[in-house]
């Protein structure tokens, strides 16, 4: 038994495409054999998911975004991540997802969120969880890839769709050239939760603050360097989605050691623990709840606290946020 994987939780910083386990991009790349360069013999994809640094990380992100083809493919994607999720006990996940990039292979935006939507629906029947969806940007495709990701969000309004996002790499991308997207995209009801401050300094969270209306920021580590911000988020109560291991495998810190996790707690900056890729990083929430207590030097309660949280700073509805808390509570008596 293991008291973090067994710990009813919520999961709200994990990716879509991420989160595809070895035994499901094996699945998909049988799927188009012969016109990818992905593996399906699992010691073969152990050493693919070996990265080397991150713009390796990237490039073996985007070989299995190019898996995805067809509204099957992302059915099936989809499914098996709340199949893999729930195995943790996680019982809701806001997941990020990026339309745009299935959009860019031929995939119609119908068809994708059709495809999500009834994943969605058969993963709570199935396993137990419930799933919401993040439409992000990817930054790196710029403001085109903006606009159609929020066309796609506001024109067909899927009912799983709580947030909007900002994804990919901070460096070279200023946020606040999308600050009229976020606009248009809180005018509508959408939850702003882009990413900042992972690979870049205090001034990207701050700019993710100011300019995109952020009521939780994805990583934002960084903010640690900055006693104001820390002081700033902790009084507006604004969230940091930590995944500590996806962190140290990006380089963005140095190592597990010199992770400013303990530092933002202390600082009373409120954080959830989340696991960001977790397949394509060799971990799982449960691990990174069992690294969150290593870093924080928590007890049981304490780590029960860590997964209150992440449930009162979700999206979730109330009675779902009701029911995981009355879990957690039961299971950590």
């Amino acid at each position: 038994m293991s008291f973090e994987r067994d710990l009813p939780k919520a999961e709200l910083h994990v990716h879509h495409v991420g989160s595809a386990s070895m035994d499901t991009v094996a699945k998909l790349a049988g799927r188009h054999a012969g016109s990818t360069r992905v593996p399906t013999d699992r010691d073969a994809l152990a050493s693919f998911f070996t990265f080397t640094d991150f713009a390796h990380f990237i490039e073996v992100y985007l070989a299995t975004v190019d898996l995805l083809r067809t509204p099957d493919d992302l059915w099936t994607l989809t499914h098996d991540v709340a199949r893999d999720l729930a195995a943790q006990n996680v019982r809701y996940v806001e997941l990020t997802c990026t339309p745009y990039t299935s959009m860019a292979v031929g995939i119609a935006a119908e068809a994708y969120v059709e495809a999500i939507e009834d994943a969605r629906r058969r993963a709570a029947a199935d396993f137990g969880i419930e799933m919401r969806w993040i439409f992000d940007i990817p930054g790196e495709s710029g403001v085109p890839a903006a606009d159609v990701t929020l066309d796609v969000a506001l024109r067909l309004q899927p009912d799983g769709l709580i947030g909007f996002g900002l994804g990919g790499p901070e460096i070279g991308v200023p946020r606040p050239q999308f600050a009229p997207h976020f606009d248009q995209a809180r005018a509508a009801g959408l939850h702003s939760l882009p990413h900042a401050g992972e690979s870049t300094g205090p001034a990207t969270i701050w700019d993710a603050i100011r300019e995109l209306g952020a009521e939780r920021i994805g990583h934002g580590i960084t903010a640690a360097q900055d006693p104001e911000l820390m002081a700033y988020l902790a009084e507006h109560d604004i969230m940091l989605e930590i995944s500590p291991t996806s962190n140290v495998c990006t380089r963005s810190v140095p190592s597990m050691d010199e992770h400013p996790l303990a530092t933002l707690v202390a600082a009373g900056v409120p954080v959830s623990i989340n696991s960001d890729d977790p397949p394509m990083f060799s971990t799982t929430l449960a691990t990174e709840y069992e690294i969150a207590r290593d870093l924080l030097g928590l007890d049981d309660a304490g780590v029960a606290d860590l997964a209150r949280a992440s449930v009162r700073y979700s999206f979730a509805p109330d009675d779902l946020k009701a029911s995981v808390l009355a879990e957690i509570d039961a299971f950590s008596v």
